[in-house]
């Protein structure tokens, strides 16, 4: 991620010289040239820094991100408070090994005992989510990150294509396995027998995400050009109709489940604050899962995942009660 942190820095300084930059954060000497050379870096906290010196939001960079994960910038463990939050459970020896860091620094950036550098950073937060891209443009145009542009644009064009056509993201889901790989196993027949689609869906999908440059052809066969986590955030109308495509199609699946498939339901009372920590634990529950499918190896299976809670809201009774007109009489 060297390459990606010089990028990074250079564009937060825009039109600005190198002097100029280090002169306004505060520096006596130029250390803003071995950063875009990649020799030296300075904390992931130096750099939002900089960033909100260059102008930038940090604050509000941050929420849209990720809504659900606020930051607390005013206290000094607030980057490692926030990656904290997207570890959730997954093992530290895991994680070490995703970042390519020894387990020590990895529980010491997490705990706010060492502060990660900016590279450092980037390769946690993509071991963490899969969306560095994505973060990274929250800052500065994508444009200015040769690096990340093409997983950036791939990632955009799945995103337009999961609303238009919503089989194409699990379509792509099945090409990354191994299973697909296989030979015998790349035709259309078998993503369609793997997705339970008509043929004519998956070969109108792959159309779809070629001229989206989402995929390209390999031979017989087709990849991903580039992998990454695909967010579906968006107009709300948008995001319930691709949500209740995916329950329905949960709810298919009730009628004929296949061996692996977990299909479960509970109905319950409880108090307004037990509701609101099952509603925590269900959102800690699929940001563990988002994280561990960043960097799950190798992609052997591909499945649908559905988290819900449906409120019955019973409406208040109208008029007095009848222990009110008990009362009365």
């Amino acid at each position: 991620m060297e390459q990606e942190a010089s990028e990074f820095l250079r564009a937060l300084r825009g039109s600005r010289s190198q002097v100029q930059l280090a002169r306004r954060v505060g520096y006596r000497g130029n250390p803003v040239t071995d950063w875009e050379r990649g020799e030296r870096f300075p904390t992931a906290e130096e750099a939002l820094r900089i960033a909100s010196l260059c102008g930038v939001d940090v604050a509000a960079a941050f929420a849209r991100f990720a809504p659900a994960i606020p930051i607390a910038l005013s206290q000094s463990s607030a980057l490692a408070a926030w990656l904290s939050a997207w570890r959730g459970a997954i093992p530290l020896v895991e994680l070490a090994a995703r970042v390519g860091a020894s387990r020590f620094s990895v529980a010491r950036w997490l705990s706010g005992a060492a502060k990660p550098r900016l590279p450092e950073f980037f390769r946690l937060l993509d071991a963490l989510t899969g969306r560095l891209p994505e973060w990274a443009a929250e800052f500065v145009p994508i444009e200015s990150l040769p690096s990340l542009v093409g997983r950036f644009r791939a990632a955009e064009a799945a995103k337009r294509l999961a609303f238009e056509l919503p089989w194409s993201e699990a379509l792509l889901r099945v090409l990354e396995t191994d299973g697909y790989r296989k030979p015998r196993r790349r035709g259309v027949s078998y993503i369609a027998a793997c997705l339970g689609i008509p043929n004519a869906e998956v070969e109108a999908c792959l159309q779809k995400l070629l001229v989206a440059d989402v995929i390209e052809k390999r031979g017989r066969t087709y990849g991903v050009k580039s992998q990454s986590a695909v967010d579906t955030r968006g107009g709300q109308a948008a995001l319930r109709a691709l949500k209740r495509h995916w329950s329905l199609v949960a709810a298919e699946r009730t009628l004929s489940p296949r061996a692996g498939d977990f299909l479960a339901y509970n109905l319950i009372s409880v108090s307004n604050e037990d509701l609101v920590r099952i509603r925590d634990l269900l959102g800690r529950t699929f940001r563990e899962i988002r994280t561990l499918v960043a960097a799950s190896k190798p992609e052997q299976e591909a499945a649908l995942i559905n988290l819900q809670v449906v409120t019955f809201d019973c409406p208040e009774p109208r008029g007095p009660s009848v222990h009110a007109r008990d009362r009365r009489a």
